[in-house]
């Protein structure tokens, strides 16, 4: 094996079974250095002193990857696992006088030794993207959420204690709810107690967690420590497999944590909730999301001068633009500043200045790295229903102005304007109702015309419509009607009890012999007639709309 790939990165078939037999014939970068120190060091005086090296083959990156090998120090017995880097240097072109030939210019290939960019025990963490660098490693790191990290709270005494209860964190995305989750063992008082399994709802299942949760069992018993087992997204879990939660947090076998951005109330079964603390977090404010930023900025070790290989300068009009359009996502503000600084690093490349010039971060470029507002939107989540409910609201309330923002909040982040129109005709009967009948014909004329036309032309429709029905008059005397008949109607009240014999229709003969329809009052012949009545014996009196005139229209 070692002989095939020292043959395919050019080497002689004789130069590499002596590169083979004097480093043992089991390790083909060793047989590769030696080969390499040896044609270099050129021990034979007889021969040419400028040999031109063999044609050694792109390949050897294949072998070699720069900037990811480790070395050993100095003092180490062992030989640097650093690969020569290939430098292409083109042949001189005898008709070309802008070329100038070197004392070697036949030489195709110069081979370099350059210092390794990684030192031995250290891993390379900067293909990770700079949010993912930047996590606090204990909970005193992270910044905001002090309702839920102050020094009187529930899981900052639990962490002094080393009492840490199972917890659910509830949040929209980039708030911390991972971060802390994870940083909670390194700021325990004894760390020795706890172990962390981390996995996701998206890509295990039950068999994962059965194995964890075995794997936990066995840590308590031999090493007396505790599991704190980490699900994110633990609302993709079904029904059933939340299930399997239940039995391992009762008996203490697992701490039990979970991360979701969804409403825990909707998408987590009861007794789970009942055996864990939910923890709300709320979008990160502003003015902590600018510390964020800084911190990475001036963190040389795994900030952002790591993610572009230079020193970085963010103007404070960047972050201050950064920050207050990332909507509380400290991922979101992270990742758009780290895209441009690779902008801006680009920006020093191309102007060909000096490598130890910093690259400057304006404004324009976080607005190229943002592109479009990030909106928190989902239409089968909790802020779908949040967002409707305050539209519907601010009509109530009369306040058109509201009511269109809300409008235009939902409209942008891709809502069904169908979804809208229907409800907007839900609210023409039960806010306005009877005080303006004419809004019902608004709503569904709004319905219409959106069927008609769709997104994006019937926007002004349906504002037309918000507006509409925001400054109409308000009557809610029919919702309340028909919310009091039905109440009576499931509590059986007056029994539910037959139609009245003078109201029931009579088409048949038999049904008039039987005294369908006898002794009504036709009210259109005896207009002054008000002695029938129209409800049950039982409930005669009852009163379910209150409404004005409701005694001069009631014939």
């Amino acid at each position: 094996m070692e002989m095939e790939q020292l043959l395919s990165m050019g080497f002689s078939s004789e130069l590499a079974a002596q590169a083979l037999a004097a480093t043992g014939g089991k390790s083909t970068l060793k047989a590769t250095e030696w080969i390499l120190s040896h044609k270099s060091s050129n021990p034979n005086p007889n021969q040419n002193p400028n040999p031109s090296p063999p044609p050694f083959q792109p390949k050897l990156d294949r072998f070699f990857h720069l900037h990811t090998k480790l070395s050993t120090s100095p003092s180490s017995p062992e030989p640097t696992a650093t690969a020569p880097s290939i430098h292409t240097v083109p042949e001189h072109d005898p008709d070309d006088d802008s070329t100038t030939p070197s004392p070697h210019h036949n030489k195709r290939q110069k081979l370099q030794h350059p210092k390794p960019a990684i030192q031995l025990g250290k891993t390379d963490r900067t293909h990770e993207p700079l949010s993912e660098r930047m996590r606090p490693r204990t909970v005193f790191e992270v910044v905001g959420q002090e309702h839920i990290l102050g020094n009187n709270s529930l899981l900052h005494s639990a962490i002094d204690r080393n009492r840490i209860p199972s917890i659910i964190f509830w949040g929209p995305p980039g708030t911390g709810k991972t971060s802390i989750a994870k940083s909670i063992i390194n700021s325990a008082q004894d760390r020795s107690m706890y172990r962390l399994v981390s996995l996701s709802a998206v890509t295990c299942g039950v068999k994962d967690v059965r194995d964890a949760v075995e794997e936990a069992r066995k840590m308590r018993v031999k090493n007396n420590k505790r599991t704190l087992l980490f699900v994110d997204e633990v609302h993709r879990f079904n029904k059933s497999q939340q299930d399997s939660f239940l039995p391992v947090i009762e008996d203490g076998s697992i701490v039990f944590m979970g991360a979701t951005t969804e409403n825990p109330s909707f998408h987590l079964i009861t007794p789970l909730l009942s055996r864990c603390r939910v923890l709300t977090l709320n979008p990160i404010k502003p003015h902590h999301i600018e510390t964020l930023l800084k911190r990475s900025v001036n963190d040389t070790e795994k900030g952002l001068s790591q993610s572009v290989g230079m020193r970085v300068d963010v103007k404070d009009d960047a972050i201050e633009f950064l920050s207050m359009n990332c909507d509380g996502d400290a991922r979101v503000a992270l990742n758009a500043l780290e895209i441009a600084a690779t902008t801006a690093a680009a920006r020093v490349a191309d102007n060909q200045l000096e490598q130890n010039d910093e690259a400057v971060v304006t404004v324009d470029d976080v607005k190229e790295a943002l592109q479009c507002k990030h909106l928190a939107y989902d239409k089968a989540g909790e802020e779908h229903y949040n967002l409707i409910s305050a539209l519907h609201k601010s009509m109530r309330g009369s306040d058109a102005d509201a009511a269109i923002y809300w409008l235009a909040r939902m409209l942008e982040g891709g809502e069904e304007p169908l979804y809208i129109a229907r409800r907007l005709i839900r609210f023409a009967s039960e806010d306005v109702g009877l005080a303006d009948p004419l809004a019902l014909n608004q709503a569904v004329a709004c319905y219409q015309a959106c069927h008609f036309l769709g997104m994006p032309e019937c926007n002004v429709i349906l504002a037309q419509c918000a507006a509409y029905l925001a400054l109409a008059p308000k009557s809610i005397s029919v919702y309340r009607a028909i919310g009091a008949a039905q109440k009576v109607v499931r509590e059986s009240v007056g029994q539910n009890e037959g139609v009245p014999l003078h109201l029931r229709n009579a088409p048949t003969k038999l049904m008039k012999e039987l005294g369908y329809g006898k002794d009504y009052i036709y009210p259109p012949d005896n207009p002054s007639s008000s002695t029938q009545s129209y409800l049950p014996p039982s409930l005669l009196g009852y009163k379910f709309l209150d409404w004005p005139d409701q005694n001069s229209t009631q014939q």
